[in-house]
């Protein structure tokens, strides 16, 4: 049996409207008050998704958690994100996600989403304070770290193939994208 989920018409969605959704299988997420709906992610996705959140969990200090999403993190009433990856402080996190942003924010890229990941997702990470963004790009591949300064992110060059990025937040870790996505 389906259900029918009515939204409201005339105004920017909510976290609370969201909290109405179906749970279908469907990727859920609320950006400055609009849906964005992502479909399951493919196999290429998930392995460098398995892969570095396998990486971070061998390399993370005592005092901090790495989560594979879905996680609803939310970074405002109309905002609330499932970023790929996260690392947070255990204390941050609810029995319903992350009240606020996390100190990492890992987006991996697949057809449907570039848009999202890389200008949207950005600038709502940005403006929430989120310190460390990563987005991975697992056909090429490559990562594009982006750490928060003073005037917003830095825009830094990606590291591609089997070049090392020497991450030092949130905590120390060397990622080689190559190694990501791998078959």
């Amino acid at each position: 049996m389906s259900s029918v989920t009515q939204l409201p018409f005339g105004r920017p969605l909510t976290c609370a409207d969201l909290d109405r959704m179906p749970d279908d299988g469907h990727r859920y997420e609320l950006i400055d008050g609009v849906l964005v709906v992502s479909p399951a992610p493919w196999p290429l996705h998930q392995r460098a998704v398995s892969r570095l959140t396998a990486l971070l969990l061998a390399n993370c200090p005592t005092g901090l958690e790495v989560l594979a999403g879905p996680v609803d993190v939310r970074l405002a009433e109309d905002t609330l994100v499932q970023p790929d990856l996260i690392v947070a402080r255990p204390d941050d996190l609810t029995d319903r996600g992350l009240l606020g942003p996390p100190l990492l924010a890992v987006e991996v890229l697949s057809p449907g989403n570039r848009g999202v990941d890389l200008v949207s997702k950005r600038a709502r990470y940005e403006s929430a304070g989120c310190p460390s963004y990563w987005i991975i790009d697992p056909d090429l591949p490559s990562l594009l770290p982006l750490e928060l300064g003073p005037d917003g992110y830095l825009d830094t060059a990606p590291v591609t193939g089997g070049e090392a990025f020497a991450a030092t937040a949130p905590f120390a870790v060397t990622v080689r994208p190559a190694e990501l996505v791998a078959g």
